[in-house]
């Protein structure tokens, strides 16, 4: 099988291109590998789309950079049988990996090269894949502001996430939208604070939102959050980041929580999302699991989060999408 680095020059705070190269140069048993540097966004989904169609061998592509990286590079595999998925996380965001444990045990070149595969979800819309996230309402503000101020001085760089929250907590607390799970309508009053549908379990670098997640169970993960007041937002945000806010009796009337194979969503003109961290302007649209979608892989060190619940799923004919 033939390694492919996909390799994101801008993510993180320095190039891995060296890095990567003189790790692999390094193993003690040889493996046939290359290296691609993108060049702009979208660049990784096509250098794959035209590798395929060229090379139809054995071939595993890693996503090197950050979750937006990760996204280009599923983009690319997805519907090449003969391609599977790695991922070396260097990016500044890395939330997909948290599921099995964090970025460092995929940071071993060796143990990754040497990655069994296995079978596991994505998510789409239309006909664009995510692998982590799609989420909406506060979160949409938090990064399309931090997206407007991160080359900025004082509000920007380290604090860009601080201040869109800030802005979140004064334009986004309570945003229309009707959010339905396979059929059933899970807000009729037609408002949220937030919703995350999710393959993952983490959003904004941080976020556990969805800890019951398995991302190979063919289901997606929908939590929803309903508007609440700023004293209670204070209160919820501290469980939703450790994850243990289904474990607590006093926000359930706050949260509701499904697990389901489509979710469409309903909104005004000049409704915004995230699918995987790519901000997209939709009123009307709708996510649907693509089951067993894309085979990755798994170092043997790593953890996944869900513990015995999460069985590696692998079986020996590749899955069709």
């Amino acid at each position: 099988m033939k390694h492919v680095f996909i390799i994101n020059p801008a993510a993180g705070k320095e190039n891995s291109f060296e890095i990567i190269k003189s790790e692999l140069e390094a193993l003690e048993t040889p493996v046939t590998y290359e290296l691609y540097e993108t060049k702009a966004p979208g660049d990784a989904t096509a250098y794959i789309h035209d590798y395929c169609r060229k090379h139809q061998h054995p071939v595993r592509f890693y996503a090197c950079g950050g979750d937006g990286t990760l996204n280009e590079v599923v983009n690319g595999v997805v519907n090449y049988p003969f391609a599977s998925l790695g991922c070396y996380p260097c990016g500044s965001g890395n939330d997909f990996v948290k599921y099995y444990g964090g970025k460092r045990v995929f940071l071993n070149i060796k143990d990754l090269v040497e990655a069994p595969e296995e079978y596991i979800d994505l998510m789409r819309v239309g006909n664009k894949y995510a692998i982590n996230a799609t989420h909406f309402g506060f979160d949409s503000c938090v990064a399309k502001t931090m997206m407007n101020v991160r080359r900025k001085k004082i509000i920007g760089g380290k604090n860009a996430y601080t201040t869109g929250v800030v802005v979140g907590l004064f334009k986004a607390m309570k945003n229309e939208c009707t959010v339905t799970v396979d059929g059933e309508v899970v807000n009729p009053e037609g408002k949220i604070l937030l919703c995350t549908v999710t393959n993952g379990q983490y959003v904004g670098g941080s976020f556990r939102c969805a800890p019951r997640s398995l991302d190979n169970d063919g289901f997606l993960e929908i939590c929803l959050v309903k508007p609440v007041s700023h004293i209670t937002f204070m209160k919820v945000i501290g469980e939703y980041t450790k994850g243990t806010h289904l474990d607590n009796p006093k926000l359930e009337r706050f949260i509701k929580y499904k697990r389901g194979k489509t979710v469409h969503v309903e909104a005004p003109e000049g409704f915004l999302y995230s699918f995987d961290g790519e901000l997209i302007r939709q009123n009307s649209f709708t996510v649907e699991v693509v089951p067993q979608a894309i085979r990755f892989a798994v170092p043997k060190t790593a953890k996944p989060l869900p513990g015995e619940l999460h069985v590696p799923h692998v079986k020996e004919e590749p899955a069709l999408v």
